[in-house]
């Protein structure tokens, strides 16, 4: 794919994005890609054969993006409690953001299309992070920083509370003291003392 064609294909995912965060998933039809993105149907259906095929692009698009971003912020004497505090701020930030997200589409797309399998992308995604986080654990406590007998068991235990946040924000709302609380329990729970949280 040449570089015209990579530039047109990454502005239809950013375009379609946007729809998707509007419309949700299940409401949104190749039309309406097609009219944000002021192309014709062939030229769409040139990178794309369905809304699916854009929605899984999007959530990769926007996954690379988001590691990118975590990366960028981990600094280089950074210790295994700094960087699991630094993921656990960035994904506040993430379940307090009201506008610009594409939490409501994920799950519609999921309960649509995708039953729970080993092939599912949003497993696959889970269960690389909590292979990352028990990598980051087991670090930790080969440190010092943590006290944990079970780092599979406690970044499982992580992941599942950030899911379980996720869909409260989606469905009963939830503030910054709600999720500060969950933060500061797991925190506590690895043996990290109150003082050593810096507020965030």
């Amino acid at each position: 794919m040449g570089e015209k064609s990579i530039q047109k294909k990454r502005f239809i995912l950013e375009t379609a994005r946007k729809v998707f965060v509007d419309k949700g998933f299940k409401k949104v039809t190749m039309k309406d890609i097609v009219e944000a993105c002021e192309i014709s149907r062939g030229g769409l259906y040139l990178y794309f054969e369905s809304t699916g095929q854009i929605f899984l692009e999007v959530m990769k698009m926007e996954s690379e993006e988001a590691d990118d971003v975590f990366s960028d912020s981990i600094a280089d004497d950074a210790t295994a409690a700094d960087i699991l505090i630094l993921f656990l701020r960035e994904q506040k930030k993430e379940l307090l953001r009201r506008e610009d997200t594409l939490t409501q589409a994920i799950y519609e797309f999921y309960f649509q299309t995708q039953p729970v399998r080993k092939g599912n992308l949003l497993k696959r995604q889970f269960d690389s992070a909590v292979r990352i986080i028990e990598k980051l654990i087991e670090t930790g406590v080969e440190n010092g920083e943590f006290c944990c007998e079970d780092c599979r068991g406690m970044a499982r235990n992580i992941m599942f509370v950030l899911e379980g946040l996720k869909i409260s924000a989606q469905t009963i709302g939830i503030t910054a003291e709600a999720v500060d609380r969950e933060i500061h329990f797991i925190l506590k729970m690895l043996g990290v003392e109150e003082e050593d949280i810096l507020p965030g």
